[in-house]
């Protein structure tokens, strides 16, 4: 079957364009109208795109699909983040509307105590006792990285003044008593006592993810999907995906950042023949997805230096070091792609000197392992990224945020050569761009926008704007750069003959819209192999 598009600015990435020819879920021509529209037949259809900008189909080279269709399921706090009273009131109604059935929590996620106008504070057990002292309760910081649960969830979990904390993680206290605030590994302490999805529940929340994600323009992301529901076998996880995929429901092409906490699960999942690239072009294996600390909006996020405005800590890594070595080498002489969590310098420290350790032992030519993130950061930093070839997932959007909080949290030094993106790009680093949702919403031109402008879309900045993206290099970093994580930039990312026919029809032109402005641009179309979604 032949498609004809016609009468549109086309962004080739190397050349204009104004139509292409669509046969077979692939892009089999793109020229002038004048030449795509001299092969029609008689019959083929012709698409009048009146005008429009088309580009690739945005990629999103970090997020969380699973936990996204999640969150969407739950209660959606980042609207009502502006102040504590107001976030336990719209939770209150949010339980008086949506009812959880027996042995059901009640789980949402987005709320940033740095947004909150009546106090600066994190919600605590007490304020959510508030709202039941029955159902257990669960909100999610925004950033994934701490969560607010009341008494009736910590009994459930078993944790008590007793409860030390594990390795990676903190359990929040008040005068010895867990005060309900859990952070980063400590979070899994909730896990025995949380009820699972099963596997058609796992399908919901996909489904319900990728129309969203498609809304967006969206047909590309590189999940983290195992670490949503740790209890969850990877097996039903895939199975889930797989099954949509053979029934014509999934709607994203998905590249897996299989997420593993320990080694022997780790071994289990590559012996099963989970390697980076198996799979389709709908659901693939991509890299080994390690969670290196935590965030710099909690304060876990793992500095060289204690925090600005919290001289009494730095922040922790996840792994010590001897275990993130260990599961980078395993991975890597496995042949898999590593890509690993770090925000904070000292974290990234332990990263890179992981991965270098690695390829000592064993050189491998394209490896494309990477750093997630990669926002605190010093110059010498930045240069070895460079040496060792890796490739960074960058979150312009995490910029609409941390315009406010970089300087007060990490200093005004480390805070001079950080999110320096650019500054990577120029040295040869293939740099891509995503959002980390739900941590931020799936909006690829909000990211297209913080990216360009280095302010948020308050207009706090710009910080460092030598470090500003071109709108070319922005749109690439959505599209042909996220192909290259994957391993994918000859077949897909770009609007040429034999890639995927993956393209995202917008309302207005990127390239003639002023900066401030490319936030508003509406998405009117999205199509995955040819096929509207």
């Amino acid at each position: 079957m032949k498609t004809i598009y016609y009468n549109s600015r086309i962004y080739t990435g190397d050349k204009t364009a104004q139509a292409f020819l669509v046969e077979d879920g692939v892009f089999r021509a793109v020229g002038t109208d004048e030449e795509i529209l001299r092969t029609a037949d008689a019959d083929t259809p012709r698409v009048d795109l009146k005008g429009q900008f088309v580009c690739p189909g945005f990629i999103d080279s970090h997020m969380h699909l699973l936990g996204y269709g999640a969150a969407l399921a739950g209660a959606q706090l980042a609207e009502h983040t502006d102040s504590l009273a107001g976030l336990l009131a719209y939770v209150r109604d949010f339980a008086a509307a949506h009812p959880p059935r027996p042995g059901q929590w009640l789980t949402g996620r987005g709320w940033n105590q740095d947004y909150f106008t009546d106090t600066r504070r994190m919600p605590g057990r007490r304020d959510l006792d508030a709202v039941s002292a029955d159902i257990p309760i669960l909100l999610t910081r925004a950033c994934g990285h701490c969560c607010a649960v009341n008494s009736r969830a910590l009994e459930l979990a078993g944790i008590t003044a007793d409860t030390p904390d594990p390795p990676g993680g903190a359990v929040g206290r008040q005068d010895g008593e867990p005060d309900g605030l859990l952070f980063d590994n400590a979070i899994d302490l909730l896990k025995a006592a949380l009820p699972l999805p099963g596997k058609e529940d796992l399908k919901d929340m996909i489904r319900l993810a990728c129309r969203a994600l498609n809304a967006r323009g969206i047909t590309g992301v590189q999940s983290d999907d195992y670490s949503t529901f740790r209890a969850v076998p990877f097996e039903t996880v895939n199975a889930a995906y797989r099954e949509l995929e053979s029934a014509g429901e999934l709607t994203v092409r998905v590249y897996e950042q299989a997420n593993f906490a320990d080694l022997p699960e780790l071994r289990r999942f590559v012996e099963a023949g989970n390697v980076t690239g198996a799979g389709s072009d709908l659901f693939r294996i991509g890299p080994l997805k390690l969670l290196g600390d935590g965030s710099l909006g909690s304060r876990t996020a793992h500095l060289s230096h204690p925090y600005a405005d919290r001289p009494d800590t730095c922040g922790f890594s996840l792994f010590p070091p001897e275990q993130l070595n260990e599961m980078v080498r395993f991975a890597h002489t496995h042949g898999m792609q590593v890509a690993v969590h770090a925000i904070g310098d000292a974290c990234l420290d332990e990263v890179l000197d992981a991965v270098e350790a690695a390829l000592t032992e064993q050189p491998r030519a394209d490896h494309r392992h990477g750093i997630v993130h990669c926002q605190i950061t010093r110059p010498d930093q930045l240069e070895r990224i460079r040496q060792l070839d890796l490739h960074v997932y960058a979150q312009s959007i995490f910029l609409d945020y941390d315009n406010h909080i970089v300087v007060p949290r990490a200093g005004e030094e480390l805070a001079a050569s950080s999110y320096s993106w650019k500054t990577l790009l120029r040295g040869g680093v293939s740099v891509s761009n995503g959002s980390d949702c739900p941590v931020e919403p799936p909006d690829v031109l909000r990211g297209l926008e913080c990216a360009v402008t280095r302010t948020s879309l308050d207009g706090t900045g710009p910080y460092l704007p030598a470090e500003a993206f071109t709108v070319a290099e922005a749109l690439d970093s959505f599209t042909i750069r996220g192909a290259e994580a994957s391993f994918e930039e000859d077949r897909k990312g770009r609007i040429a003959p034999g890639f995927l026919a993956d393209f995202t029809v917008l309302a207005r032109d990127p390239f003639e819209t002023p900066p401030r402005e490319l936030h508003s641009i509406p998405v009117t179309a999205c199509c995955l192999s040819g096929r509207r979604v």
